[in-house]
C-alpha cells in the first residue's frame, strides 16, 4: 500500500496522529517532573527525548505548541530546572494516566499514586519508582517554526541509577534496568537485545562484545 502527501493530509485527525506516530519506530518512554514557583509538582508521560551530546551532556525534547496551557512547558520556563525519568514495566498504567489534562493546581503524583522524590541537588521532582532517574537544566527553548513545536536542550547534571546496571566501559544496560519503549501514542513495549557490536572500522568484520 502507497500513501501520497495527498492521501496522509485527507486523513481524520486522530487517524492520522496515530498513524504518523507509530512511523518513526519505538520511542523513549519517560516521565517529565517539573514544579512551579507556587509549590505545586507536575508529571507528563513524554516520548520525544532524544540525545544531542556527550560533552556537554546535553538531551533534546520537543513539546507540542504553545497554543493552550501547557504545565511542563510553563514549569521549566519558571523554574529552568525538571527530571526525566525511564518509565518501566510496572508503571506503565500510571505513567499513561498523566497524560490525562488535570487543572494546573492538581498533582499528577497524587492522580496516579506515584512517589515523587527530592534530592539534595534538585528543586524538581523525581518518581521514586523509575529505576533511570535524570536531573536536567534548561539550556535553550527554540521554537520551530515549521509546525510550532517548541524543542528544549537541557543539560544533564544528575544521575540516579543503580551501579550494577553501568558496564566496564559506560554503556548503561537500561533493559536490565527494566525500561519500557513507545511506539505510536499509546503502546508500550518491553525490549530484547539482539546482540551489541564493537566500534565499526573499515576493513574489519562485525564482532559482537
Amino acid at each position: 500500500m502507497k500513501f501520497k502527501s495527498c492521501d496522509i493530509q485527507s486523513m481524520e485527525s486522530r487517524y492520522r496522529a496515530q498513524f504518523i506516530n507509530s512511523l518513526s519506530g519505538f520511542k523513549s518512554a519517560s516521565l517529565v517532573g517539573t514544579h512551579n514557583k507556587k509549590g505545586n509538582d507536575n508529571l507528563a508521560i513524554i516520548s520525544s527525548i532524544f540525545h544531542v551530546g556527550a560533552n556537554p551532556p546535553l538531551l533534546g525534547m520537543i513539546l507540542r505548541p504553545h497554543s493552550v496551557r501547557r504545565d511542563t512547558l510553563e514549569n521549566i520556563q519558571q523554574m529552568g530546572s525538571y527530571t526525566i525519568n525511564h518509565v518501566n514495566s510496572q508503571i506503565i498504567k500510571q505513567a499513561h494516566q498523566t497524560s490525562a489534562r488535570f487543572d494546573a493546581d492538581i498533582s499528577e503524583f497524587a492522580e496516579t499514586g506515584l512517589t515523587p522524590f527530592f534530592s539534595d541537588s534538585m528543586a524538581a521532582p523525581y518518581v521514586m519508582e523509575s529505576n533511570v532517574k535524570l536531573g536536567m537544566q534548561l539550556e535553550s527553548i527554540q521554537n520551530l517554526e515549521i509546525n510550532n513545536t517548541e524543542l528544549l536542550i537541557g543539560r544533564i547534571v544528575e544521575v540516579i541509577i543503580e551501579e550494577n546496571a553501568i558496564r566496564d566501559d559506560g554503556y548503561v544496560d537500561i533493559e536490565s534496568l527494566d525500561t519500557a519503549t513507545i511506539s505510536g501514542l499509546d503502546s508500550y513495549h518491553s525490549t530484547r537485545r539482539i546482540d551489541r557490536f564493537e566500534y565499526a572500522k573499515v576493513g574489519k568484520p562485525v564482532k559482537s562484545i
